[in-house]
C-alpha cells in the first residue's frame, strides 16, 4: 500500500501536477441501487485534482470537444475501503453541446483505473477496479461549480466474483 501511495504522489508532483487544473471533492452515496438491493451503503469521500492540460486532441480544431486530459483521485467510504486511480476526462459546454450556445452546465465523463481495498466494507473481487463517471455541474458566480455525478466501479471480470458498485455523488469544484 505505501508503495501505491508512493507512486501516486510522485505522478501528481510530476510536472503535470503543477500545471493549471481543478480541485474536485466530493460527497456521496456508496452502493446505490434504484432497486433496493444495496447491502453495503455507504458514505463516499472524493477528491480528484483535475489537470487542465490536454494529452490528446480529437476532433476538429475550432471545436474544445475531446480533449483528453489527466485525473488523479482518491475515495474513502465510512467503512474504511479506499481507492486511489488516475485516468482521463473531458469535458464540453451542456449548452454548445444540446443546443450550439453557450450555457453554465458542462457535462464530464471520465474513465480511469487504479487500486481499491475494501476495508470493513463492499467486496469488489479484485484490487484493481476501473471507474466510469459521469458528471454535470453548473458553473456558479465565482468559476467554482457544483455538480452531480454518476459512477460505477467494476473490475471486469478480472477477479472471481465481480458485483461492482455505483456511486452517487454531489460535489464542488475549485478551478486555479
Amino acid at each position: 500500500m505505501l508503495k501505491i501511495i508512493l507512486s501516486i504522489l510522485t505522478i501528481s508532483l510530476s510536472s503535470s501536477g503543477f500545471t493549471k487544473g481543478t480541485n474536485v471533492f466530493g460527497l456521496g452515496i456508496y452502493d446505490v441501487k434504484f432497486d433496493g438491493s444495496e447491502k453495503n451503503q455507504a458514505m463516499d469521500f472524493r477528491y480528484e485534482y483535475r489537470s487542465d492540460k490536454s494529452l490528446l486532441d480529437i476532433g476538429p480544431e475550432e471545436d474544445n470537444f475531446f480533449f483528453l486530459k489527466p485525473f488523479f483521485g482518491v475515495e474513502y467510504t465510512n467503512d474504511s475501503a479506499s481507492y486511489f486511480l488516475t485516468g482521463i476526462y473531458f469535458e464540453d459546454n451542456f449548452g454548445e453541446l444540446v443546443e450550439g450556445n453557450n450555457s453554465k452546465l458542462f457535462l464530464t465523463p471520465s474513465f480511469g483505473a487504479g487500486i481499491y481495498n475494501d476495508g470493513s466494507g463492499k467486496k469488489l473481487g479484485n484490487d484493481l477496479q476501473f471507474r466510469t463517471s459521469l458528471e454535470l455541474s453548473y458553473e456558479l458566480k465565482n468559476k467554482n461549480r457544483i455538480g452531480v455525478s454518476f459512477s460505477h466501479i467494476s473490475n471486469a471480470n478480472l477477479g472471481d466474483k465481480n458485483p461492482g458498485v455505483e456511486i452517487l455523488s454531489f460535489s464542488y469544484h475549485i478551478p486555479y
